[in-house]
């Protein structure tokens, strides 16, 4: 007994203890604000630790101080609140290779693998707290999960490279993870139109700074870049400078030209301001017109095709009146003489047959075949290109240039992984052409009509050239594909809200 009411008073004067201190640091810091002696000491302290560390460490010390006092509270926020990481996420794969123009040659690429794994475990967290494995309750979560695993199980592939395993795997695997980081996240129509927002604002800075080099010129940083061995020989055809504006390479450029106008496009059906629409009008050719800066003939056919699914999903008069007239254009733009190296080289995409690099890329395609058929999990992930290079050099596949998504996976991972990518593309696709016709908001259905067409873009594109490998496009392929799910989830909300609603009235 006299144990007990020991113990007790000793609780009781810890928590009153407790209670006192947590008072006097919420005076001196929230009301005070640090105006009294105890924020003085702080500051002669920090002002000591700061002096000392730049008289002995210089600007590194500096550099380092300001990186710790942004980056704790940065990645608190990230971690906490992943709708900010999110938004974060966009802007720097677009803002990437950016980095370089400032002199930052550092390992961006796995600051971005890191961004990406802390947004994930935040996600994961959140799941488990919530309890919600609803997400991975449908096709597209399923197929997505295969790929995962089959690259995986890549490693035991007996005759592929495991440190080149490991340097694809990677950037495969997070950024696959990034769909279950959208899927998790986005719960709002608000917040589909922020980023939506965001991608088109990142999209007219991109076009704009492809102008700039077109019509002013390359910076001395780009100019380096364009002076390296090899360089000109990909991106100087006919006299004239490929254009990449912010991003890696021409062919990332064009195809993050052609998805917004797919998009903008899709906008017209929506009762939007007469302004929205003219702005939206202006971006298309906007955005079109730098993509031919690129001269990427891959990316000349994406509008058209897409334009031909979209007449099929969305048939009425107006939109075949729409389609039939740009069908005239395309034509007229084919055929017409020209002289224009940029012109003629757009009209080349629909004439394959003359042109020199496509015949070079069907027989290296033809000269590989046997080698697929004969390797069912293939070569190994990194069998091809850099990677096999540096681990595999002199090896049948380290020289052999892939050139395209699906030649890549089926050299690399057989006609197992091209069979499940395939598949995989497939449920995709075919996953938001039922959601587009069971959703009933209009808002809603058209931005799931939209992100469809963009994913069925991205996978023609994918394959003359490799274009779900390069940021932005990896990240925001797996945003599009997500926003199929998002946009059918939102909509079975509004109906239940809607019901509510009713079942309230009556």
């Amino acid at each position: 007994m006299e144990n007990t009411v020991a113990n007790n008073i000793v609780f009781e004067t810890h928590n009153y203890s407790g209670n006192r201190l947590k008072k006097h640091l919420k005076r001196i810091f929230f009301i005070e604000k640090l105006y009294n002696t105890t924020g003085i000491i702080m500051l002669i302290i920090v002002s000591i630790i700061i002096g000392a560390g730049s008289a002995f460490f210089g600007i590194v010390f500096g550099i380092a101080l300001i990186a710790a006092v942004v980056a704790f509270p940065l990645l608190y926020s990230l971690f906490v609140y992943p709708k900010f990481g999110i938004i974060i996420l966009m802007v720097m794969s677009y803002m990437l290779f950016v980095l370089s123009q400032f002199g930052i040659d550092g390992p961006v690429g796995t600051l971005m693998d890191g961004l990406q794994v802390l947004l994930t475990f935040g996600t994961l967290a959140k799941i488990k707290a919530d309890k919600n494995w609803k997400i991975f309750k449908n096709p597209i979560s399923m197929v997505v999960l295969l790929w995962l695993v089959y690259n995986l199980v890549e490693l035991v592939n007996p005759i592929g490279s495991k440190m080149a395993w490991l340097y694809t795997v990677r950037p495969v695997a997070v950024v696959t993870l990034s769909y279950f980081i959208f899927m998790c996240n986005i719960k709002s129509v608000e917040y589909i139109r922020l980023i939506f927002k965001i991608w088109l604002v990142l999209t007219i800075i991109g076009a704009a700074y492809a102008f700039k080099q077109e019509y002013i010129g390359f910076n001395q940083h780009e100019l380096e870049y364009l002076n390296t061995p090899g360089v000109a020989d990909l991106l100087f055809i006919d006299g004239h400078w490929r254009k990449f504006s912010i991003f890696s390479d021409p062919v990332a450029f064009s195809y993050n030209m052609v998805m917004p106008s797919i998009f903008c496009i899709c906008m017209f059906l929506l009762p939007l301001k007469p302004w929205k629409k003219i702005v939206l009008a202006l971006l298309i050719p906007f955005f079109l017109d730098a993509m031919l800066f690129s001269g990427t003939r891959g990316a000349n056919v994406l509008l058209p095709a897409a334009l031909f699914l979209f007449a099929i999903l969305k048939y009425n008069k107006k939109v075949l009146l729409f389609v039939c007239c740009a069908a005239m254009l395309l034509v007229v733009a084919i055929f017409i003489p020209t002289s224009n190296p940029t012109l003629y080289r757009f009209q080349t995409a629909f004439k394959p047959g003359k042109d020199a690099s496509y015949n070079v890329r069907k027989i290296n395609q033809k000269r590989i075949q046997p080698y697929i058929l004969s390797h069912p999990m293939g070569g190994g992930l990194g069998s091809t290109g850099v990677w096999g290079q540096r681990f595999t050099p002199g090896s049948y596949l380290a020289s052999f240039p892939p050139d395209s998504g699906y030649i890549r996976v089926a050299v690399e991972e057989g006609w197992i992984g091209l069979l499940i990518f395939c598949i995989y593309m497939f449920v995709i696709i075919r996953s938001g052409i039922k959601n587009y016709f069971l959703i009933e908001d209009p808002e809603l259905k058209t931005y799931c009509l939209a992100v469809t067409l963009i994913v069925f873009a991205y996978n023609l594109a994918n394959f003359p050239q490799e274009a779900l490998v390069q940021y932005p496009s990896n990240i925001l392929f797996y945003l599009w594909v997500a926003m199929i799910n998002i946009t059918l989830r939102l909509d079975k909300q509004l109906k239940q809200e809607r019901s509510k609603i009713l079942q309230l009235s009556v």
